[in-house]
């Protein structure tokens, strides 16, 4: 397992992932994503779409407004609970999470000190960590809105908008990828705690009795798509389960799937049984009713809801760990490589961000420039695909082995003299076949599963 700092090199030197706003010193908490970042990161959704919503035939999708009525978040309890405990020393004036402090320290609150400067504390506060903004051309109470901390809540408020629109009844699902947005106190560890995130969330809603057999199929499922789907190995998952003092206020229970990150081993989804709380407390605030009326039974009932929630971010960021691998010496023998670290990024071949990479073998050779250009253009409207004439063949193999490209296509003069076939080499394998131009796409499609 690599360290971190050297993870957060490689993504901005390959360029996977940018601190934002970097030409102004950067802002703490918030990253852009590059090109092969976003690459990455829409892989990752469209996977877990699949996953989630097209093989399950009882769970639909929803993309909701990030902005929504700020009673939504009265009634949800985030403006009143939704806070971490705030220690400002009283030195240096710095803020830090208390309770992150405790477990560094390991000591009472009483006994902090402040990690920048080792002065005292002052006693801590709870702070609200939604992010306020103002909804109309006055900023005053009247007019105060809030960014969505998650996607959950509108969800909840569009249940009764699909159960009436939709052919669905419990158990059933909603599914949703958004951005979220909380003011951290201290974002850090790069992309895994960040103010500005984005969640793939499902509410899945069940007749109450039934939700302890959903919550554990749910704890599985998921565990299942991580390992079989993403190809993360068993051996750095875990699933951890809360006990009932660490429980939030609305939950029943609560699995977290953790990775075995270098920061050490950290949630990157939870599972949770929110019981009947979010639905009962909008029925409250709202006044509309959502209960379920079953017209086999003849009952009506407020259902129970599993929430198996990710974060994309965490989840690219724990790939990019699984999957890097530096090799002193390189792969092979040559003089150019003998000396040198070659890193692979070994990232299952439908997540990686470039899938083929087309490399002619000369490039002031236009018969064969020309031909590989053709099959850039045959190839790029089904699998996206890089050019690259620069260097030689041995660079620009390592060049995408670094940013976890599968398969390297090469054009040669046989190609063009010959059998109309090119080579192929696995990057993994490092195994090189000759497939004729006409199977190509046949021959990728059967390589790279649909996500």
């Amino acid at each position: 397992m690599e360290n971190l700092e050297k993870i957060v090199s490689y993504c901005k030197r390959k360029g996977f992932i940018f601190q934002s706003s970097d030409i102004y010193g950067g802002f703490g908490g918030f990253y852009d994503y590059g090109p092969l970042g976003v690459e990455l990161k829409n892989n990752i959704k469209k996977s877990w779409w699949n996953y989630m919503v097209y093989q399950k035939p009882n769970i639909v999708g929803l993309d909701s407004s990030i902005i929504m009525n700020p009673k939504i978040w009265e009634a949800s309890g985030h403006t009143k609970t939704f806070s971490d405990p705030l220690a400002e020393c009283k030195e240096c004036h710095k803020r830090f999470r208390t309770d992150h402090l405790i477990k560094e320290q390991n000591c009472e609150e009483k006994d902090l000190k402040c990690p920048n400067c080792k002065g005292s504390f002052m006693p801590s506060r709870q702070f609200n960590l939604m992010l306020k903004t103002f909804i109309g051309p006055v900023e005053d109470d009247a007019s105060v809105a809030y960014l969505r901390p998650e996607t959950a809540q509108a969800i909840f408020v569009n249940y009764r908008n699909i159960l009436d629109t939709q052919r669905v009844k419990p158990p059933f699902g909603i599914a949703q990828i958004g951005k979220g947005f909380r003011n951290e106190i201290t974002p850090g560890n790069f992309t895994f705690r960040t103010r500005e995130f984005e969640q793939m969330e499902l509410e899945f809603f069940v007749k109450p009795g039934e939700d302890e057999k959903f919550f554990e199929y749910w704890v599985n499922e998921r565990m299942r798509w991580y390992t079989d789907v993403l190809g993360i190995k068993k051996e750095n998952l875990r699933i951890a389960y809360q006990g009932k003092e660490d429980l939030a206020h609305y939950a029943k229970a609560c699995g977290d799937i953790e990775y075995n990150f270098p920061i050490g081993w950290s949630e990157i989804e939870g599972i949770a049984n929110r019981s009947d709380f979010d639905l009962s407390q909008h029925e409250k605030y709202s006044g509309a009713d959502l209960k379920y009326f079953d017209p086999e039974t003849k009952e009506s009932y407020l259902p129970f809801v599993i929430e198996p929630s990710c974060g994309v971010d965490r989840v690219a960021l724990a790939l990019l760990c699984e999957a890097y691998e530096e090799i002193e010496g390189g792969r092979t023998t040559t003089t150019e490589s003998a000396k040198e670290i070659e890193t692979v990024l070994r990232i299952n071949k439908n997540l990686s961000p470039v899938k083929i990479a087309i490399l002619p073998l000369v490039k002031n050779k236009e018969i064969i420039t020309g031909k590989a250009k053709e099959i850039y253009n045959l190839l790029s409207p089904h699998f996206y695909c890089e050019y690259d004439e620069a260097g030689t063949i041995g660079r620009r193999y390592r060049r995408q082995d670094e940013i976890g490209t599968p398969y390297c296509i090469t054009i040669d003069f046989e190609t063009i003299e010959k059998d109309n076939s090119v080579t192929i080499r696995d990057r993994d394998t490092m195994e090189q076949e000759r497939v004729e131009i006409n199977n190509l796409i046949n021959y990728f499609y059967k390589q790279f599963n649909n996500l």
